[in-house]
């Protein structure tokens, strides 16, 4: 019994897309392809949204999964699978769309409210599967429905609370459902309508002012603002003016206030009662007019130098019969002057500040505008220095100066001059600076500034500051006397020279070694220094440079030279010459020497001739002059000896020249021809 499943298939009768209410059937159907003729049993699973929602076992090839009456909550994703004996296929999924949703119930929990109550609404539609938008509508007459919409993930129903505000009278309200299904909008019918009768808890209030709302400034004004309430607790009467609350009463029916009125009075007044969420108010349009118009302050000056004479007077146009004072603003409170319409005083620096005055009649007062007076001493002769203190500066580096005035009322005017040109004006409390930004070396010098205030005494001047230009020194250059190769023990005269800079230069002379080393120092006023090195020793061999600075701060370095100090002529000789008096008796020695061992090894028959032999050789010796060619009496070991020392002194090279030489006398005594 062999058999093999050809398709699974799931249908929809009779369509994909259901009106709710309706009957629909979910089919499954198993194509299977057999051996021979045999029952087999075939278990069908039906799934929705992944979800079994119906099973069953038949040895046919159909299954059905009947809906009797279609909610929308059946819409969904459908699949079946289908099993026998070990083997297992599954059909396509199918989308089904329950169009429509139920009616919904709409209940309130209550029929009669007063303004500013709640009312609470469900509404439910038991037969539909969240999630779910739950719509309510809040109608009354001769308006637009107000409508909110709260989702619901998780519940059947919803529940909300709408205010009752002043004027909903009489209320209806419904609802409806909607969610979205493949991308679009499914909505329910309305739900039955509630009616809520609503009740005022007080009626709008009454505002009225005695005698009436248009007074007079000084005449006593009062408001009176009432109500009638159903029920007494948490009622609450308020007045105000322009936001600001005047007066408040709570559980009472009735609100009193009174004042003197001014001119600030007049406006709109608003009284209103609130009790919960309820709310209603009335407004009140009071005028008050002027008794009489505010003072005006005037002064004989408003600057003036001080020790002057000040006079301020207050008056009232087409008004005389008031109580005047002169008063001086302050932080901490007004200063009382004078109660006066006028005030002389000499006036000081101190004096500078506003002033004003006030006028009482019938208990209303009233103040003028501030006048500012101002009151000055004369500046001082102004100060002008350089920043930093020297009155110079390097040439191209800028130049700031400030102008110092001690004394004298502020603000204050500073003006700076370089010459006879006005370069900066600059207004400020005691000092001004001013930065002329690029020394040239050709520039006017001389630099002075100006200070004035609105003191009658006009300006002040200050010395003329002239300012030193510091020229850098530029391109140092090393020289020596004499150049290169220097005899020991002579002297040796550097010179270190500038192109340019000003004076005094101070001239450096540095010995190059591992750490540079300073031998020489000296400032002079010129643009040159010559350092005089008396004498010359080995020791001093070397590189030299120097360095030349001025007050500009900068160093400059001269290209460095080499000094050889070698050995002095006179020196060469005297060496010379003690080498070849030595090898000359180390010659004779040696001859000595021959001739006594020569004179031992023939007897002493011999003894005489040979010492006549000697005394002739000796004789011939020294009378006879070098040049001879017959010459002989060791002149061949003096030449040798000659060489010996000239390549003893070669082969020495530098150690012989750089070895302290020491010196000593030698005596040099005639060979005695019989020893």
């Amino acid at each position: 019994q062999v058999f093999t499943f050809n398709t699974v298939e799931i249908k929809v009768q009779p369509s994909v897309k259901v009106r709710n209410g309706a009957p629909m059937s979910i089919i499954c159907h198993a194509d299977i392809s057999k051996s021979t003729q045999f029952q087999l049993e075939l278990n069908f699973t039906i799934f929705k949204d992944h979800k079994l929602v119906f099973m069953t076992v038949s040895n046919r090839e159909d299954a059905r999964y009947e809906i009797p009456v279609a909610k929308s909550s059946d819409t969904g994703v459908y699949e079946c699978t289908v099993k026998a004996d070990k083997k297992t296929k599954s059909s396509s999924s199918v989308s089904v769309w329950v169009t429509g949703m139920t009616k919904p119930i709409l209940t309130a929990d209550k029929k009669d409210v007063l303004e500013g109550e709640v009312v609470k609404l469900r509404c439910e539609l038991p037969e539909e599967e969240p999630p779910v938008y739950f719509c309510f509508r809040k109608m009354k007459m001769n308006s637009t429905p107000k409508i909110t919409c709260p989702p619901e993930p998780y519940r059947k129903f919803s529940e909300v609370e709408f205010s009752v505000e002043e004027g909903d009278n009489i209320l209806q309200f419904d609802c409806f459902g909607k969610r979205t299904v493949n991308f679009e909008w499914d909505t329910s019918e309305y739900s039955n309508k509630t009616l809520i009768t609503v009740r005022e808890p007080f009626i709008k209030p009454t505002l009225t002012t005695t005698p009436s709302s248009n007074v007079t400034e000084g005449d006593q004004i009062q408001f009176e603002c009432s109500t009638v309430v159903v029920r007494m607790r948490d009622i609450e009467i308020i007045l105000q003016k322009d936001k600001t609350i005047l007066k408040s009463v709570k559980d009472k029916k009735a609100l009193k206030y009174s004042t003197v009125a001014t001119l600030e009075h007049s406006g709109k007044y608003l009284c209103k009662v609130e009790q919960g969420r309820a709310s209603k108010s009335t407004q009140l349009n009071v005028v008050v007019s002027e008794l009489f118009p505010k003072p005006t302050l005037a002064a004989s000056m408003t600057k003036l130098d001080e020790n002057k004479d000040l006079t301020l007077s207050c008056n009232i146009n087409d008004f005389q019969t008031a109580n005047f004072s002169i008063l001086r603003k302050n932080s901490k409170g007004d200063i009382p002057l004078k109660k006066s319409q006028t005030l002389t005083m000499r006036v000081n620096v101190n004096d500078t500040g506003s002033y004003t005055c006030r006028a009482e009649v019938k208990g209303i007062v009233k103040e003028s505008k501030p006048v500012r007076i101002n009151v000055y001493a004369p500046v001082s002769k102004p100060t002008l220095s350089v920043v930093g203190g020297s009155p110079e500066v390097v040439l191209g580096k800028p130049l700031q100066l400030i102008c110092h005035s001690v004394m004298g009322t502020p603000p204050k005017n500073f003006t700076f001059y370089k010459g006879d040109e006005v370069k900066k004006t600059v207004i400020n409390d005691t000092y001004a600076t001013f930065l002329d930004e690029n020394i040239r070396l050709n520039d006017k010098r001389g630099y002075k500034c100006d200070a004035r205030n609105n003191h009658s005494s006009g300006m002040k001047t200050s010395d003329i500051l002239n300012v030193t230009v510091i020229v850098p020194v530029r391109d140092a250059s090393l020289g020596s006397i004499p150049y290169g190769e220097v005899e020991d023990g002579s002297e040796t005269a550097f010179l270190c020279s500038v192109k340019e800079g000003s004076w005094p230069i101070l001239f450096k002379f540095f010995r190059k070694t591992d750490h540079d080393v300073l031998v020489y120092e000296k400032s002079e006023h010129a643009d040159r220094a010559m350092w005089h090195k008396k004498t010359m020793k080995r020791q001093d061999t070397g590189t030299y440079y120097c360095m030349a600075s001025n007050r500009a701060n900068v160093d400059v370095r001269s290209h460095p030279i080499t000094i050889s100090v070698i050995l002095a002529a006179w020196k060469k000789g005297v060496i010379a010459a003690f080498v070849l008096i030595t090898i000359a008796g180390a010659g004779a020695l040696a001859l000595w020497w021959f001739l006594r061992r020569k004179k031992k090894a023939k007897g002493p028959s011999l003894e005489m001739s040979g010492s006549a032999l000697a005394a002739n050789l000796t004789s011939e010796k020294l009378t006879r002059q070098p040049n001879d060619g017959d010459y002989y009496s060791g002149s061949g070991y003096i030449e040798d000896s000659e060489n010996h020392m000239k390549s003893t002194d070669e082969s020495k090279g530098p150690d012989l020249e750089s070895a302290e030489v020491e010196y000593t006398e030698v005596e040099v005594s005639t060979l005695d021809p019989h020893r």
